[in-house]
């Protein structure tokens, strides 16, 4: 059965990753003073204007506005004709973590000497054979554009693009077998006087082509490069940006399903981020193990409580052992406790700034802990294989 699949990436200066940038970039901070810090910081941006608000519980001294300002220059606003840049107006308005959550988080229903899960709610994890980095191909080409868009502003290769940016792959699928590129989309932000005949030339020749499986490309292959034909207003001046409106991007592109909480801004005690971090280097271990070549694991939290209250686990036919199996070996190996997860992945360390654009999982040029592969169990697993 043939059937296409799209996914979408976006640059570093999409509004919505700015925010995403600046709430891990108060993370990263509070948790280089105070590895306990709790955070779960939500930033908005718009033209001339950023606020910062959220609840925050830590004993770092943390500058809330220099960070905002620092991230805003590291992605690339730097001039006031692009509408926003470091030199806009920052409020915050931080409090506390609740003490009702707090009290559920510090000791877990069952037992008071572990945490407790921040909050309720289910979380997924997944890897796939598709590609060397264990993620879908669509999402995995887009991002390649994204990142290859940026590279191209930052080593002023095309000196004319912006900071703001998005692109779209759309595969075909024979069964669950990538066959072709149906579709590609990328929009890049621009500087004024570039004409759309240089810019989408420049950018197929020298972006999209170079990016892309020549295998999978064939005369039927659409490419539609900033369609509306002007892309000079980006950023937050163009569209309000907000933390936590890209999860689809920062996942898995749509290919898996995702629990729905965000990312960004929070620390590890939230099993939004500590469970689907976990969960992503699970799945991860079972396909390099050879057990399946695509697999999906749920679990599920309740508040205050620091088990998982589900786990279930598919393969879509793919597996070499029944999912019962692998759910034990998941059992014996991993530690789905907030604590557990948060020690055997080290997620107390400053490392989520760079995680918050370009997606979490399956990066090339970043290795997060949660993409290191539990060696031990993955020997394990392989004997079961045998």
């Amino acid at each position: 059965m043939r059937r296409l699949f799209t996914s979408e990436s976006i640059t570093n200066g999409h509004p919505d990753k700015v925010c995403d940038q600046i709430a891990d970039g108060i993370l990263d901070e509070l948790l280089r003073s105070d590895p306990l810090s709790r955070s779960a910081c939500e930033v908005t941006a718009e033209p001339g204007a950023l606020h910062i608000m959220g609840e925050i519980t830590s004993k770092a001294e943390v500058d809330y506005e220099s960070i905002a300002r620092r991230v805003i220059r590291s992605i690339g606003y730097t001039q006031k004709e692009y509408g926003f840049d470091d030199s806009l107006d920052i409020s915050v308005s931080i409090h506390k973590q609740s003490p009702d959550i707090a009290m559920g988080v510090d000791s877990s229903f069952a037992d008071s000497s572990t945490l407790g899960a921040g909050d309720q709610g289910m979380m997924f994890g997944y890897a796939s054979a598709e590609t060397d980095t264990y993620m879908p191909l669509a999402l995995f080409l887009a991002r390649k554009l994204a990142m290859a868009l940026t590279d191209a502003r930052k080593s002023n290769t095309l000196p004319y693009l912006r900071p703001d940016g998005k692109s779209q792959v759309t595969v075909e699928y024979d069964g669950r077998k990538p066959v072709r590129i149906s579709t590609v989309v990328l929009s890049a932000q621009h500087d004024e006087d570039v004409t759309l005949e240089r810019l989408r030339k420049d950018i197929k020749e020298g972006i999209i082509i170079p990016s892309l499986p020549p295998d999978l490309i064939d005369k039927e292959t659409r490419f539609f490069i900033n369609p509306t034909g002007r892309f000079v207003l980006g950023g937050p001046a163009a569209d309000t940006g907000l933390t936590g409106r890209k999860i689809i991007a920062d996942t898995y592109g749509g290919y898996a399903h995702h629990g729905g909480g965000a990312f960004s801004g929070k620390d590890p005690t939230k099993v939004d981020r500590s469970a689907a971090l976990a969960l992503r280097n699970i799945a991860k271990t079972i396909v390099a193990a050879g057990a399946a070549s695509e697999c999906e694991i749920q679990a599920a939290y309740a508040i205050g409580v620091a088990d998982p209250v589900s786990l279930s686990l598919v393969t879509y036919g793919s597996g070499e052992l029944d999912e019962e199996t692998i759910i034990s070996w998941i059992k014996r190996h991993y530690d789905l406790r907030p604590s557990g997860m948060i020690e055997s992945l080290n997620l107390r360390t400053p490392i989520y700034q760079d995680s918050a654009s370009f997606g979490a999982f399956g990066r090339s040029d970043v290795i997060f802990p949660w993409e290191n592969i539990n060696k031990e169990a993955e020997e394990d697993l392989r004997e079961l294989l045998r």
